[in-house]
């Protein structure tokens, strides 16, 4: 783990809404959204959110203190700096088994940090077959 790397947390609405601009991987009980800033920071900054869909706000908190837990283990080593990462718990997200969880944010980041350009190949994924030109 690189100990000088920084993570901090996302709290600004704006922030959340432009990584749900950028690239996103659903694994099991957890979707995790990145977006390159491309600032020349290298902190990594994570948010957290759960719907009203997940339950009641016992539930909801429940499932974000167990995403934040998981990030924290996570993000030193399969995070990319520089990097927003926006963690949204599913369904299943408080019932899974702690392993498994700790296995799908990781697959879901490992994903992620793969993408050589995400913000370059977002554009192909999202245009419409149906529109000419």
């Amino acid at each position: 783990m690189d100990e000088t790397l920084i993570i901090e947390r996302l709290t600004k609405r704006p922030d959340f809404l432009s990584a749900a601009k950028a690239s996103s991987c659903a694994r099991g009980a957890v979707v995790v959204q990145r977006r390159d800033r491309a600032d020349g920071d290298s902190r990594i900054r994570a948010g957290f959110t759960a719907t009203k869909r997940i339950g009641g706000s016992v539930v909801r908190n429940r499932a974000k203190r167990r995403l934040r837990e998981a990030a924290r283990l996570l993000l030193p080593a399969t995070g990319r700096p520089g990097s927003d990462y926006v963690f949204i718990a599913r369904g299943g997200t408080t019932a899974r088994a702690w392993d498994r969880l700790l296995d799908d944010m990781k697959s879901a980041l490992l994903r992620l940090a793969a993408d050589p350009d995400p913000a370059s190949a977002q554009p192909a994924a999202t245009s419409d077959p149906s529109r000419p030109g």
